[in-house]
């Protein structure tokens, strides 16, 4: 499949099978955000993946603990595969993916924030190659921002000048894998 095609066809999942993902899939996933583009070629972004369900489930509540949802911006994403925005219900910022992998950069970087979202997105895609559904989630400086969060950090050997800035849940979409939503018009224009 080329490659326009596949971006018009990947979509976040937030509604995931019991099924974990192969470990060689993760690795390749994670090996293809080491190559993604980064700031003067500095490669700063470390990538931790987990296979950890009950981990994940732990974080994914992290993740959510201090989540404020009065600094959303729109009210509803999806009905088929509906987010934390949409249901107040969601306890777990995951969605009960089986697999995550947390994106971490430094600090005081001026580029550390798009440096892992390039990187996320491109394990998004390498994902989407390999058949396993993803979703990028964000609100990852917080979820650590505890005792707690402070102490795995450090049994992960994660740097004290780097931070956790995204992550991308991993596993096989529960249910039929939803359709592209039309898109906005005059969102784009070319000047000569």
């Amino acid at each position: 499949m080329k490659l326009l095609e596949q971006i018009k066809k990947r979509r976040s999942i937030r509604k995931y099978q019991d099924r974990q993902i192969p470990l060689e899939d993760l690795e390749k996933i994670i090996e293809a955000g080491t190559y993604a583009s980064n700031a003067g070629g500095g490669q700063r972004s470390m990538i931790i993946g987990i296979r950890n369900r009950e981990l994940v489930e732990r974080l994914g509540m992290w993740n959510m603990m201090r989540f404020d949802r009065s600094r959303l911006i729109g009210s509803y994403v999806s009905k088929e595969q509906p987010s934390v925005i949409d249901d107040q219900t969601i306890k777990s910022g995951f969605y009960g993916a089986p697999s995550l992998c947390i994106v971490f950069a430094q600090k005081d970087f001026l580029f550390s924030i798009p440096d892992a979202f390039c990187c996320a997105q491109t394990m998004l895609m390498e994902a989407f190659d390999l058949g396993i559904s993803s979703c990028i989630v964000s609100r990852a400086e917080e979820t650590f921002d505890h005792e707690a969060g402070a102490k795995l950090l450090r049994e992960w050997g994660v740097p004290e000048n780097y931070i956790a800035r995204c992550f991308v849940t991993l596993g096989y979409c529960e249910g039929e894998y939803p359709k592209a939503k039309p898109r906005k018009e005059n969102r784009s224009k070319i000047i000569e």
